[in-house]
């Protein structure tokens, strides 16, 4: 992978090196020279490389070699890479070919129904998109893997809080007013009761522009190989309004519910746990 170049604060400074957020850079560019290298740097190169005072370089490299990123040859000029990179390469590809089964499953159901379909897991007070797979259409609302959005105001955070204990839900309705993201959001926490009551009846969430105007989309829960009413993880799509009503989206809920199964066994059948 090719090295970015660095810019250079052009001192080693005290106020310099408290700069965190600029450090971290640095190191991820060093990393990126090593491993774009066939073989062990020496520190002169990556100085120069970096456009960064050698001194600098080197408490770097310094610090990584502690951390076991890099590893220095014999005679201790050349930095070469490190059995902790090596563990951390191995075990990123082994993440990506566990998650290949379920971004397959997204990507037919993307297919099949035309429009984004999101994996989501709850997480606090949000829900985050733990894998995605967008439409076709040029029309459609980007998110990223990562994106965290508010549980009442999407389907899929909706159908999460259905499953919570009351009690928790209270203590969240407690903590802060809900906020409200458009015209749509329901900010009223009985009438917020009310519907997350029919969603546990239906096993089935809606989003009516709730958190975007334009925006629809339905979800549905997978549900664990082992039967526990437990919720931990949910599948939805959304699409803009111009293409679908909420009214149309639940034509889908039957390839669905075959999705949300089939996810089901690649989430859970391994460890029980959701596969990040």
């Amino acid at each position: 992978m090719p090295a970015q170049q660095v810019n250079s604060v052009g001192d080693d400074t005290p106020s310099a090196t408290k700069d965190k957020g600029s450090q971290i850079q640095r190191a991820f560019a060093l990393l990126d020279i090593v491993v774009a290298e066939s073989r062990p740097i020496n520190l002169a190169t990556m100085a120069e490389r970096l456009d960064l005072p050698k001194p600098t370089v080197h408490r770097i490299a310094g610090r990584l070699e502690a951390e076991g990123f890099l590893i220095r040859e014999p005679g201790g000029r050349n930095y070469g890479i490190g059995p902790r990179l090596n563990a951390l390469a191995a075990d990123t590809l082994k993440a990506s070919a566990q998650r290949a089964p379920r971004h397959a499953i997204l990507e037919w159901l993307a297919k099949e129904t035309g429009e984004t379909c999101n994996l989501g897991v709850l997480d606090g007070n949000n829900v985050v998109y733990l894998d995605r797979v967008e439409s076709t259409w040029p029309l459609r609302m980007h998110f990223t893997v990562g994106s965290r959005v508010p549980l009442h105001a999407v389907a899929m955070g909706k159908l999460f809080m259905s499953r919570m204990p009351k009690r928790v839900r209270e203590r969240l309705y407690a903590a802060a007013p809900l906020e409200r993201y458009t015209e749509h959001t329901v900010t009223d926490p009985e009438i917020l009761e009310k519907e997350l009551a029919a969603i546990r009846h239906d096993d089935v969430a809606t989003n009516n522009q709730e958190y975007m105007v334009g925006l629809v989309g339905l979800a549905v829960p997978i549900p664990e190989s082992s039967g526990s009413q437990q919720l931990r993880a949910a599948l939805a799509i959304h699409a803009p309004i111009p293409r679908m009503t909420v009214e149309d989206c639940r034509r889908h809920l039957p390839v669905m519910r075959d999705a949300a199964a089939r996810l089901s066994e690649a989430l859970f059948a391994e460890n029980g746990a959701p596969a990040c």
